[in-house]
């Protein structure tokens, strides 16, 4: 985990003299599922809370009106999946990860104007902090011993700015990583679908 904040706290270093920085609180409700492993697995509904800040990458005279942003979160993720297996409990593989998107934002124009709708993507790097499992062991327990500590993914979002300081957004992550290193039948990630809200906390110019 604190090569996660290392890596936070160098990429806001860096772009600390963009032209403008924005910044706030991030949050979203997700259903996850942990792809390829599971008996009869189920998604999960979670959340993600954390920070973001917005660091316009284009130079414009006008204040707020640039239209392309690097955009790093730092975020505490839940993920997993439950799974049914016939005449038994149900399964429950339940993990909790500090995340890291960095995204690219890019704010759709109108006739050289910018709108309030915006597309993200970018990658994700992702650290394992807790790991849950309860209910009877699956069919493959002794392949699921091992969980990756890292993984890393791709986010990507599209997004509406509904007043001056709030926007709403529609975001999708894959994961690209192995989550169980030692089952090696089918390959194993992580990858939710959820509906968030930003919150912009102030500004610096």
């Amino acid at each position: 985990m604190k090569k996660i904040v290392i890596i936070y706290a160098l990429v806001l270093f860096g772009f600390a003299n963009a032209q403008s920085v924005k910044y706030g609180l991030t949050g979203n409700i997700h259903k996850s599922s942990i792809v390829g492993i599971h008996d009869r697995s189920k998604g999960i509904f979670g959340g993600n809370v954390g920070v973001f800040a917005d660091f316009s990458l284009v130079t414009n005279d006008i204040y707020d009106s640039a239209w392309l942003y690097f955009t790093p979160q730092l975020e505490f993720a839940m993920f997993g999946e439950n799974s049914k297996y016939p005449n038994k409990d149900l399964q429950k593989f339940h993990n909790n990860y500090i995340s890291m998107p960095l995204f690219i934002k890019y704010f759709i124009k109108n006739h050289g104007y910018k709108s309030d709708i915006y597309l993200m993507a970018g990658p994700k790097l992702e650290y394992l902090i807790t790991d849950k499992v309860s209910g009877p062991a699956s069919l493959t327990a002794d392949q699921e011993k091992n969980l990756n500590k890292f993984a890393y993914g791709l986010a990507v979002a599209v997004g509406v700015k509904v007043q001056e300081n709030w926007d709403v957004f529609i975001r999708f992550d894959r994961g690209f990583s192995k989550i169980y290193p030692d089952y090696t039948k089918y390959t194993t990630y992580n990858r939710m679908l959820g509906i968030g809200i930003n919150y912009y906390l102030g500004s610096t110019n």
